[in-house]
């Protein structure tokens, strides 16, 4: 199964833009050297957030902020705008089983069922975690 480190990274950004935020000015390059990631990735994981309504960027001087409450920013909301399609691509299928099989022919659809309920199962979990539990969690540390 697969969710990108991006969102890991993103998650990473958001807390520190909730923390900090308000009081100084939260670059790319700051961000960048808090997460460890490059500044380029940064600015398309806030990129991503932006277009999503998360952040807000300020021009000219530049600093991001967060543009809603951490209760409404899901988990499954920041792995959305990260990677769109990160539910289809969360388990493989391979692609050229034999159509002359009988289990091959129809594993797809076997498979289908049963990996769509852990796709909705996954997302309903995601949803139910909201930036909010995340930045309480790390207060408690």
């Amino acid at each position: 199964m697969h969710i990108s480190t991006k969102c890991s990274i993103a998650i990473h950004c958001l807390i520190f833009i909730s923390e900090y935020g308000e009081t100084q000015k939260v670059t790319s390059e700051l961000l960048s050297l808090s997460t460890g990631s490059n500044p380029v990735t940064i600015r398309n994981i806030v990129s991503e957030l932006k277009k999503e309504g998360i952040l807000s960027v300020r021009f000219g001087t530049g600093g991001t902020t967060l543009s809603c409450p951490l209760e409404e920013i899901t988990l499954y909301r920041i792995c959305s705008a990260i990677e769109p399609d990160f539910l289809g691509k969360l388990i493989g299928i391979h692609t050229m089983p034999s159509p002359l099989c009988p289990v091959g022919k129809n594993i797809h659809s076997v498979l289908d069922v049963s990996y769509e309920k852990i796709r909705k199962d996954l997302q309903g979990s995601l949803q139910n975690i909201s930036m909010k539990d995340i930045v309480d969690k790390y207060h408690d540390l």
